[in-house]
């Protein structure tokens, strides 16, 4: 775990903080906030030779050192415009002052909310950019002598319970980016199992992990079919935190574990490969969001679904023209075993369909290189059942500034998802939206009064995004602060 784990909250004079430097923020018109002159005078001449020197420009996502009286050690965010800042603003601002203390070797800092954050979603907004900027996965390297972690932050001003909500979320995220980080051969789902029972341990949470023996005599024959190929030992992991009244109905959240997915014997390219250990980043949102609910404790109830095993192309592996049976009895033409995903997700959308009566389930995979092709890696695609819940996602969405795109889920796709010889194939039309295709699968395996929306994260889960508080090329932890805002937490 490199990174910072608390977040300190303040509501006195920023000077008596313990800190190795402080941040505070300066707008596009490069003046500080009145609240908080003393910053003025104690970085005196180190900010205005900046300012004079045309260093500082005040833009979104900025962040520079500046060098006061006796030596005291300042980091200057970007704000903006004045009288435009938002959360995300602030969220990068935090992100940037993170890497910074990092890179500089800042063991400690002091964050100055801006006078104008005054929201309590903006200090929730500081505290996540503060841990998640300051997230490295270094635990695989043994001869880095040059490695750093940062020990300790404080946001001065804001909300405090908004502060430790933050942190919270955060650390959810930072466990989910762990988990998807990890290679196949430390993240298998034996270990997806094992993380699951740590957070219910924690969060009064009952935990049940079925094995391949079990799930398979139960009937889960699309997640036994994608698990034939590896000796790995195959898991049907559910979380169930019962916080709310009995009456009230549960959000189910599945999550697609892949822990590698070499395509089976539709096999997949060598080149790149590698990145198939993210094939079980669903899983990781759902662990991630589970953390939080442990952490807070809402009252609410929530069940989280983990279907999990490897997709490998042993002796005994499926092919391309078996047929499988789902969890809820339909059968399955399978035509390319590289769409393994949505296969074992029939299965947890069965159970949770059959187990439950969900107010809303939500599924997360990584699921088509298709959705990577239509929106890149600045977007979740989203497709579903019910307006006003995808109405919703979006509105979550534009809080906590992860994006999503809706695909329609028309008749004709839906058709083009039937199989001939039998309910379901898990290819729809050749070289024709495939993301789509996807989604269309997914709903057969959805209980038609059921609200449902799935989400196709395979372009943010891990990839290019250049934002403060991630890491290009790694895993995000996307959509879960999406969804903790969603499910009201």
């Amino acid at each position: 775990m490199a990174h910072l784990s608390k977040v300190k909250h303040s509501s006195g004079d920023w000077r008596r903080v313990k800190s190795d430097a402080v941040a505070v923020g300066i707008y596009e018109d490069l003046k500080i906030s009145r609240q908080f002159q003393g910053v003025n005078r104690e970085l005196g001449r180190g900010l205005t030779n900046a300012l004079a020197a045309n260093m500082l420009k005040g833009k979104e996502s900025e962040v520079k050192i500046v060098v006061g009286k006796k030596g005291a050690l300042a980091f200057v965010f970007g704000l903006g415009k004045k009288g435009e800042l938002n959360p995300e603003t602030l969220r990068k601002a935090g992100g940037g002052v993170a890497k910074a203390c990092v890179a500089n070797k800042v063991k400690s800092v002091c964050f100055i909310l801006p006078v104008d954050g005054k929201e309590a979603y903006m200090s929730q907004a500081v505290a996540e950019g503060l841990i998640l900027g300051s997230y490295q996965f270094n635990e695989f390297k043994t001869t880095d002598e040059d490695l750093f972690e940062m020990e300790t932050a404080t946001v001065v001003g804001g909300n405090q319970n908004a502060v430790k909500k933050g942190v919270a979320i955060a650390n959810g995220v930072c466990l989910a980016r762990d988990l998807d980080n990890r290679p196949g051969n430390v993240a298998t789902p034996t270990h997806l199992a094992e993380n699951a029972q740590a957070i219910g341990k924690s969060g009064a949470m009952k935990v049940t992990v079925f094995d391949r023996e079990k799930f398979t005599k139960m009937g889960m024959g699309a997640l036994a079919g994608v698990a034939s190929g590896t000796k790995v030992p195959p898991k049907f992991i559910l979380m169930e935190y019962w916080g709310g009244k009995k009456s009230a109905k549960p959000i189910v959240l599945v999550g697609k574990g892949l822990t590698f997915d070499s395509g089976g014997i539709s096999i997949k390219p060598a080149s790149r490969m590698d990145e198939m250990k993210y094939d079980m980043c669903g899983s990781g949102v759902v662990l991630g969001v589970m953390k939080v609910i442990a952490a807070l404790s809402p009252k609410m109830n929530i069940v989280g679904i983990i279907p999990s095993t490897e997709n490998m192309s042993g002796d005994k592996a499926y092919r391309p023209g078996d047929i499988l049976k789902a969890y809820n009895g339909k059968t399955i033409e399978i035509l390319n075993t590289d769409a393994e995903g949505r296969l074992i997700l029939a299965d947890g959308l069965s159970y949770a369909t059959k187990h439950y009566d969900p107010k809303y389930i939500l599924d997360f995979a990584t699921l088509t290189g298709a959705v990577v092709v239509a929106l890149g890696h600045v977007a979740t695609g989203i497709m579903g059942t019910d307006a006003e819940l995808i109405k919703n996602i979006k509105a979550s969405s534009v809080k906590t500034g992860e994006k999503v795109w809706e695909f329609p889920l028309w008749v004709e796709f839906l058709k083009q998802v039937k199989s001939k010889i039998a309910d379901v194939k898990n290819l729809g039309a050749s070289g024709q939206a495939g993301s789509i295709a996807g989604g269309a699968f997914l709903k057969t395996f959805v209980g038609d009064d059921i609200p449902w929306c799935h989400f196709d994260i395979a372009g943010t889960a891990w990839g290019d995004k250049d934002l403060p508080y991630l890491n290009k090329g790694t895993a995000t932890g996307e959509v879960i602060r999406l969804v903790v805002d969603l499910i009201g937490i």
